[in-house]
């Protein structure tokens, strides 16, 4: 069984009396542990696809399946709570909390799940900040890192709950090309260590 499978998945925008059609009949097989990408340029509905598999929209028709289980008809709640515990997301513009240091930004997603001790929580932090090389800026404010550092930030809070799947919306948009290839091999390490599924979207050409 597939970890994660669309089925003619369609989303249609609608403005006033004209739709807009962002995704056509997708169909989508994804096992556990890959690293997939999804490629093309703006506006080819690479974001809306991402945004149906982390149930933070739902599709207009079709289905999709977390490990066999249909997740584009629950409701709010449930969603929800399939993405605190199943789902981490990775964004291009960081999403970091500025007040917060790198280490509290990273767990305040273990502080959501509600789950470890003040301890656990702390060995797990320290743990996938060393793994992406900033356990040493473990104090510092997003302000004072780079972009490239900012987005392993985002790497390691995504990865900490240890989700099944981490989806990463061109995650490198805003780094220069030496920055991307860093963090693209902070993921593939990751993937390849750690055996999560990741998602990402891009515009670059391979």
């Amino acid at each position: 069984m597939a970890l994660l499978e669309l089925k003619e998945v369609e989303k249609i925008y609608r403005q006033g009396k004209v739709e807009v059609p962002a995704l056509r009949g997708v169909d989508l097989l994804i096992d556990k542990g890959e690293f997939s990408s999804i490629a093309g340029p703006s506006g080819s509905g690479k974001t809306t696809l991402l945004n149906m598999i982390g149930c933070l929209d739902q599709p207009t028709k079709g289905e999709i399946y977390l490990e066999g289980e249909k997740i584009s008809q629950l409701d709010k709640n449930q969603l929800a709570l399939l993405r605190r515990k199943n789902l981490g997301f990775i964004f291009q513009g960081y999403n970091l909390i500025p007040v917060l240091s790198v280490y509290e930004n990273v767990e305040f997603a273990l502080q959501l799940l509600k789950d470890m001790n003040s301890k656990e929580m702390k060995d797990k932090v320290m743990e996938i900040l060393a793994a992406v090389g900033l356990a040493e800026m473990a104090d510092r404010k997003p302000n004072e890192l780079s972009g490239g550092q900012k987005q392993r930030v985002a790497i390691a809070r995504a990865l900490v709950k240890e989700p099944k799947i981490v989806l990463a919306d061109e995650p490198t948009a805003n780094l220069d090309s030496e920055t991307s290839t860093d963090v693209l091999e902070v993921m593939v390490e990751m993937n390849q260590k750690l055996e999560t599924t990741f998602i990402f979207s891009t515009h670059d050409p391979f």
